[in-house]
């Protein structure tokens, strides 16, 4: 009689334990509905996140390291269709700036980190099929949120956490049937 009550316990336990990370990653874990490009000195961006309100999508801004809020950057109305809108800037400086994208319904698109190299550079170049691709940016502070995911871990350190998670889910199944049953091994 004692027993079912116990699996009962313990399945209701496992469940909980396994929606927890799903539960805590909620809209922290959303993707950034913006893609920004840069080739020489123009940085572009494009979204699809964007609805048309009274004729408008929406606003783009380039916002330098010293600004810190939406209306003090270089600001371009979105323009495009229903499957995706953009916006452009020409003659950036060198240097590294975020793009944030406001649509009209007053919903933040996203915001994205892109590095302008000087214009004497090659331009970057993004494959026809393919989306255009952030340059990368330097890294900082603290990625909140993202855990171990922070660090591309090698196969070998995989395969022993793996083990690990293995040899505890082992361990803890032994330990409940050795409570269960006393003179079992």
């Amino acid at each position: 009689m004692r027993t079912p009550r116990l699996l009962l316990r313990s399945g209701v336990t496992l469940v909980a334990a396994a929606a927890l990370p799903a539960a805590l990653a909620g809209p922290s874990a959303a993707v950034s509905g913006i893609a920004v490009s840069t080739t020489g000195s123009t940085v572009s961006v494009v979204t699809s996140a964007c609805t048309q309100i009274n004729g408008s999508w929406g606003t783009a801004a380039l916002l330098t390291s010293s600004q810190s809020s939406f209306s003090q950057g270089r600001q371009v109305s979105l323009s495009g269709t229903t499957v995706s809108q953009s916006a452009a800037w020409t003659g950036v400086s060198p240097g590294t700036y975020t793009v944030a994208v406001v649509c009209s319904s007053g919903s933040m698109a996203g915001s994205q980190s892109v590095v302008v190299s000087s214009s004497s550079a090659p331009p970057a170049t993004t494959a026809a099929t393919t989306a255009p691709r952030a340059t990368p940016t330097p890294t900082r502070g603290v990625l909140g949120g993202l855990g171990g995911a922070a660090r591309d871990y090698g196969t070998l350190t995989l395969g022993v956490g793996a083990g690990l998670l293995g040899a505890g889910v082992v361990a803890a199944g032994w330990y409940l049937r050795r409570r269960t049953k006393p003179y079992r091994l």
